[in-house]
């Protein structure tokens, strides 16, 4: 495979992005739906969905060790830079890391404030820059902290 396709392929984390929100860019990045890309995990659980049935920005995935794998071998990056960036990457959940089939990928869904604090929506000017994707990301970001200061959003 040549560099350029390969450096096309590897996601870049966002530090304190959402680990759902990274899944999701990741599925852009391979021109995939989020649910196909989801399918690579077994979700022990559903996300809350607001009424009209779209889940909510802040909803996390906590993964366990086998899960954090797949998500490091999609992303084309070492699980270490994922742990550093993603403050969900390295939560374990009793329900999903026990038991027979804590070798199984598999994910959990949260809500963001439960995991790691209040997530928005990260500046999309930023998130291109920094990732080369022209994509909404979603990050722990306490109130002060939600306005872009760069860019003014």
């Amino acid at each position: 495979m040549a560099t350029s396709a390969c450096s096309k392929s590897r996601a870049v984390p966002l530090a304190g992005e959402l680990t759902a929100s990274l899944i999701s860019r990741v599925a852009a990045r391979y021109g995939l739906p989020t649910a196909g890309v989801l399918r690579l995990w077994t979700c022990r659980n559903s996300p809350a969905r607001h009424e009209g049935g779209g889940a909510p920005a802040d909803a996390e995935v906590v993964l366990n060790g086998a899960g954090r794998r797949v998500l490091a071998e999609l992303c084309r990056v070492e699980p270490k830079v994922l742990a550093r960036a993603l403050p969900a990457f390295t939560m374990d959940d009793p329900k999903i890391c026990t038991g027979r089939e804590a070798g199984m990928a598999q994910a959990r869904w949260r809500a963001a404030g439960t995991v790691a604090g209040p997530a928005a929506f990260g500046c999309r000017l930023c998130t291109a820059r920094r990732t080369g994707q022209a994509l909404r990301a979603v990050r722990y970001l306490p109130g002060r902290h939600r306005v872009c200061h760069r860019h003014g959003r």
